[in-house]
């Protein structure tokens, strides 16, 4: 079974821990996703909380690929609802002339907090300014397109411009986020991850294989133990929970507190609050894999993005690098029968 493995790091920090623990924690995988012969390793965009030490992934993309040779960096992704096109444009054509070939741009269309850190970041935008996420997206595609500076001072551009631009992604888990990113040629990660819609998902690859030959890219959580008790056990302490508000609007946290912290900030009742199933392969590294084998023959996956949700320091490192070890051995074993 021929697909890539690339990793989605939050930089959670652990009880006891301070940001910068989280922060050397998420090099470190980086760093041993390297090792272990991963594709790329992203890393997610979170606001206004003690649990993750990552509101800037572009920050830690620079940082993260002066320390690291080969592997992809991105982000998973920019919340671009909060900013400007043209800056997020800016910033990921200086990380693509700093590392050249390696970058990665994620886009994702969530707020990546509660409603008070989103009035914060919007504070004195304009929702007539910025138009539709559809907008907005379009937008950032076009200035991160090749072009050239002209001397003419009315032109404008993103600058600087990289030899190689970062290579875009929009995440999603709906028919209509598939069909932006096929519009607009880029690449799709369907966000199995937070919505482990098994139908929703057969239906948005297979909408996805009708409007373009990019490959078909699923993100999935994944906790990996020496022992299948051992996963099991750990897998109790993830939790995922739904928001429905009398305005319409539906979203996914992390506890029943943040759900109804939410509903308040938002000034809409909330219709409700339900805690969810995760969408989990749990196990050792070999039945892990396996059934990634099993979910990339069903929908002929050609890369799984994983992210593991737990914030014990030592289980994540742990779950790593036992992944990383029988990848390796496996990509071996393919390179030799090849």
């Amino acid at each position: 079974m021929s697909y890539r493995l690339s990793l989605l790091d939050k930089s959670p920090i652990a009880e006891n821990e301070t940001a910068q623990d989280a922060l050397n924690r998420t090099l470190q995988m980086a760093q041993l996703a390297e090792k272990g012969g991963f594709h790329r390793f992203w890393i997610a965009e979170h606001h206004n909380t003690s649990q993750l030490a990552s509101p800037s992934p572009e920050l830690l993309i620079a940082w993260i690929a002066g320390q690291t040779q080969r592997i992809r960096i991105g982000s998973g992704g920019v919340m671009l609802q909060h900013y400007s096109p043209y800056k997020v444009a800016e910033n990921f054509n200086v990380l693509a002339s700093l590392a050249p070939g390696r970058i990665d741009i994620g886009i994702g269309k969530a707020p990546g907090g509660l409603p008070l850190s989103t009035r914060a970041l919007q504070r004195g935008l304009r929702q007539e300014d910025k138009g539709s996420f559809a907008d907005q997206l379009a937008e950032l595609a076009n200035w991160l397109k090749p072009g050239q500076v002209t001397a003419d001072a009315e032109s404008l551009a993103a600058t600087p411009l990289p030899t190689v631009h970062a290579e875009g992604f929009l995440l999603g888990a709906s028919l209509d986020s598939a069909r932006l990113a096929a519009k607009l040629d880029w690449n799709f990660v369907f966000a199995a991850h937070l919505n482990g819609d098994k139908t929703l998902q057969r239906d948005v690859v297979t909408e996805w294989r009708t409007l373009t030959q990019r490959d078909v890219i699923i993100a999935v959580q994944v906790i990996i133990a020496a022992t299948q008790n051992e996963a099991e056990r750990l897998a109790q302490q993830v939790e995922i929970w739904g928001v429905e508000l009398e305005n319409g609007q539906r979203v996914s946290v992390a506890s029943e507190a943040q759900a109804q912290a939410f509903a308040r900030q938002a000034g809409s009742p909330a219709v409700r609050i339900y805690r969810r199933e995760p969408s989990l392969i749990k196990g050792t590294a070999e039945s892990v894999l396996a059934g990634l084998d099993a979910l990339a023959v069903e929908s002929g996956v050609d890369e799984f993005i994983l992210d593991n949700p737990l914030v014990d320091a030592s289980a994540r490192i742990a779950s790593l690098r036992l992944l990383s070890e029988t990848w390796r051995q496996r990509t071996a074993i393919r390179e030799v029968a090849q």
